[in-house]
Parts: C-alpha cells; sequence; structure tokens
C-alpha cells in the first residue's frame, strides 16, 4: 500500500507534469484543429523556450523575465516557420506536413546544438519554499505551474468563445470553407493561430526548465507523451487536450509509485484501449478533409 504523504506528493507531481503536457499539446492540437497540419515544429518551440530561459535566468538571475522572453520568442519563430513553410504546404495532404514539421524539428535541434552546445544545463527553481498539503510539504513551484496551466486553460477558453477572431478560429476548427464564405482571410487566422501555439510551447519549455535538465533533445523526450494527449483528448478539441493531459500526468506519476514500469507502459495502453472504444478520442470529432 502506498504511503499517505508519498500518494499526496505523487499527485501533485502528476498534475505539474499534466500542466507541462497540456501547453506542450494545445499547440499541436490547436494547428490541427484549424488547419489540419500536425504540427511537430511546436516541441522545438518548447525547447527554445527553456534555452532561452535559461540563458535570461544564467545572465541576470530572474526566470520569471526569462520565461517571458522565451514567450516572445517562441511565438516570432512559430510565425517565421509559418510564413516561410506551412504557407506553401497548407494544401497539401497531412503526411506532408508532419514529415515537414519533424524535419523542421530536427533541424532546430541541430541549430540549438550550435548555438548552445551538447551539456545538459541546470536552472535553479525561482521558489524553493514547500507547502504543506494533506500533512505532506510539496513545492510551491510545482503548485503555480498548475495554477499557471489552469489559468491558460482559462484564458483559451474566454478567447475562442468570448472574441472575434477566437469565435472565427473555432468556427474554422467545424468548417473552414463556411468561415471562408464570411469573408474571413483564413490565412491570417492559420498566423494567429501559429503564433499562439509557439508561444504556449515557449511557456511549457520555460516552466518546465527549473525541474528538469535543459537538453537539445528536450523536446524529442516529450514527443510520444504530447501526440499521446493529443490523440486521448481528441484532435482539435482543447477541453480533451487538457482532460488528457492530466490523466497522463497521473498515470506516469502514480504508475511510477507501483511499479516503476508502469509509468513507461500505462498512458500507451490506456490510448489504446480509448481508441478502442472511441476511435476519436475522448472529446474528437470525425475528420474532415480541408
Amino acid at each position: 500500500m502506498i504511503d499517505a504523504h508519498l500518494l499526496v506528493s505523487g499527485i501533485i507531481f502528476g498534475l505539474s507534469m499534466g500542466s507541462i503536457y497540456f501547453l506542450t499539446a494545445i499547440g499541436l492540437s490547436l494547428c490541427f484543429g484549424l488547419m489540419r497540419v500536425i504540427s511537430l515544429d511546436q516541441l522545438l518551440y518548447y525547447a527554445i523556450g527553456a534555452y532561452i530561459t535559461y540563458s535570461i535566468s544564467a545572465a541576470i538571475g530572474n526566470l520569471w523575465l526569462g520565461i517571458l522572453c522565451g514567450v516572445v520568442v517562441g511565438g516570432l519563430a512559430g510565425f517565421a516557420v509559418e510564413r516561410l513553410v506551412f504557407l506553401r504546404i497548407y494544401e497539401k495532404d497531412i503526411t506532408f506536413s508532419m514529415i515537414t514539421s519533424f524535419g523542421i524539428l530536427i533541424g532546430g535541434v541541430g541549430v540549438i546544438k550550435f548555438i548552445w552546445g551538447l551539456v545538459p544545463r541546470p536552472v535553479p527553481v525561482p521558489i524553493e519554499t514547500q507547502l504543506n498539503v494533506l500533512g505532506t510539504d510539496v513545492p510551491v513551484y510545482r503548485l503555480i505551474v498548475i495554477l499557471i496551466a489552469l489559468l491558460v486553460y482559462a484564458g483559451i477558453w474566454l478567447f475562442l468563445n468570448r472574441t472575434i477572431i477566437g469565435k472565427a478560429i473555432r468556427a474554422g476548427t467545424e468548417d473552414v470553407e463556411n468561415v471562408e464564405g464570411l469573408g474571413i482571410n483564413v490565412y491570417r487566422l492559420f498566423t494567429i493561430t501559429f503564433i499562439i501555439a509557439g508561444a504556449l510551447s515557449a511557456l511549457a519549455g520555460g516552466l518546465n526548465s527549473p525541474l528538469i535538465m535543459v537538453d537539445p533533445q528536450m523536446g524529442l523526450e516529450v514527443l510520444a507523451f504530447t501526440f499521446m494527449v493529443v490523440i486521448i483528448g481528441g484532435l482539435g478539441s482543447i477541453k480533451g487536450t487538457f482532460i488528457s493531459a492530466l490523466l497522463v500526468g497521473q498515470v506516469v506519476s502514480l504508475g511510477s509509485l507501483i511499479y516503476a514500469p508502469l509509468a513507461q507502459m500505462a498512458p500507451f495502453a490506456i490510448m489504446l484501449l480509448i481508441l478502442l472504444i472511441k476511435p476519436t478520442g475522448l472529446y474528437g470529432s470525425q475528420l474532415l478533409k480541408r
């Protein structure tokens, strides 16, 4: 039987891990929902956000400014890639976008190695205080990561449901041709979506940098889990991405407490089970051709 203190620590760890998975997966989910492209380059912006955070934190000792700068750079990188690459391949088959974006990811990893080197870099935790939760001391920083993910989810929901641009994007995920029929420039929506996605991926990297060693391969290391989160939740579903990210985070965390190999095997088992019951994922809709 698992010790109560260990269980509480495991749950908090799983929630913080799930929060990072959500922020890395939300960009991929947004891009697929609107543009029907598989944007694996989001994991490059995740790594960029972490390295920008590391560089600024090491230079001036301010992690939060580093995260903010990482978010800005991630958004700009997403904008540049969308304008230079994806704008030319929107009409291609979905597998073409996946292969292209994976090439961008691998090329970007090479650039990161050239600039920052191969050695993993540590980032100090900005808040070392611990808070007593049900008799267990848990790091305050992990609670902040969870809170930020909740605020991001709420912000995305409000943006998609309460703003004109957000409603246009949401309508585009259902039927982009009808949105075009209303005279809306869908390519401008694509660009806005890519900027948001890149910024959120970079936010994930910045927030996760004090919890891991910043490494050039860090984007590739979370690739499988990010895919699982998007597939379990349903391609293009923001709500599904959020719920599945927390689910995967808990499965990985608590599974490692019960039996270490479960941390790697259980998420795949859950994904297969959900796909057998509901092939579109928890909240996904039928795949529509663009």
